[in-house]
């Protein structure tokens, strides 16, 4: 990412429809942010290209003219469009919203199938059409899988550039524990969800730590209630989405949107000094996790690259929680393997 006077061209991949409207109201959400300069800086002109399907131009266009009224000093221009090329020609970041969620009526493999062909043509596109270096966010699920099909299929990006999304559940683990513990979530730091982006996921604030007066404090040792770590703290997690809609008949886009500026702006700008964000990256084997997924670990952030963090210490009931969702991962990628065959 280049910063100055260079402008930043921003892609939207959005698919409209009942199926996806919690993803269509995301895209909705962030356009505005990324022009206000939330994701990038109060110094950084954009581009945004925003894409959705056919049958959802004239709702794209009234995006688009909202914008315009919005007369945000930083967006220097808005490609909305439903021509996919037109949408990726010399992005530089990607934000990837479009994605058939999982119904408890739909088979896996057929939820699998149907994002393995979205994501390999959006590959074929990006490969093609993006900037060399266009980062890359998969946000919706299975965000960890759908990115490794994108990257698959991209490979001249590099695969550092290709991650999905795991910072609004990071950012929800934060909000909990300052809750938890009567403090500010800005005093809250280092929380870390490992794995895959669904029930399998692992919270661990074993190395979480909080600012007081007298210095930093870990958070578990005040939190003092291990029973509630391992079981209301990751169900109030799992289940935040759905207690979301339930409450205000709608899905929680906002705070999608606000994570996934989150992620950007960190990769892009680095994480403060003694501090790490969780991030769905592409395994090196750290961790003893197998080389070849998308799996969330913690990570720092400088000049424009993501560093899993090193070192930490591995409890048993954390390896086996680690382990769990590794296994769904590599399950699922046999699956979407065998549904691009």
């Amino acid at each position: 990412m280049v910063h100055g006077d260079t402008i930043c061209n921003w892609h939207v991949d959005t698919l409209h429809g009942g199926d996806t409207i919690s993803n269509w109201q995301i895209g909705y959400a962030i356009a505005p942010m990324v022009a206000r300069g939330i994701m990038l800086g109060p110094d950084q002109p954009v581009i945004l290209h925003l894409l959705d399907i056919e049958h959802a131009a004239e709702s794209l266009n009234g995006i688009r003219m909202e914008l315009t009224d919005a007369a945000f000093p930083l967006l220097k221009g808005v490609v909305a469009t439903t021509d996919v090329v037109e949408a990726c020609k010399d992005v530089n970041i990607a934000v990837m919203l479009g994605g058939s969620p999982q119904k408890e009526i739909t088979l896996r493999k057929d939820m699998l199938s149907t994002n393995a062909s979205i994501y390999k043509a959006q590959a074929l596109i990006l490969e093609e059409h993006a900037a060399a270096d266009c980062k890359v966010s998969v946000v919706p699920n299975p965000a960890n899988t759908n990115a490794l099909i994108l990257k698959q299929f991209a490979p001249s990006i590099p695969k550092e550039n290709i991650t999905c999304l795991t910072r609004l559940d990071h950012n929800r683990a934060l909000g909990q524990i300052a809750d938890r513990l009567k403090v500010h979530v800005s005093d809250v730091k280092n929380v870390i969800i490992w794995g895959n982006h669904s029930t399998t996921e692992y919270l661990e604030v074993n190395h979480a730590t909080f600012t007081t007066r007298n210095g930093e404090r870990p958070v578990r040792e005040h939190v003092a209630d291990d029973h509630w770590l391992k079981t209301e703290f990751i169900t109030t997690m799992q289940q935040r989405g759905v207690a979301i809609i339930k409450a205000r008949k709608a899905s929680s886009a906002f705070s999608a949107a606000i994570a996934a500026c989150d992620h950007i702006r960190d990769w892009v700008f680095g994480t403060p000094k003694g501090t790490w964000v969780s991030m769905g990256v592409y395994s090196d084997g750290s961790y003893g996790i197998p080389p070849r997924l998308i799996y969330s670990f913690p990570v720092k952030c400088e000049k424009g690259k993501w560093s899993i963090v090193q070192g930490l210490k591995i409890d048993e009931y954390s390896r086996a929680m680690m382990d769990a969702t590794a296994k769904e991962l590599i399950e699922k990628k046999s699956l979407a393997k065998s549904c691009l065959e």
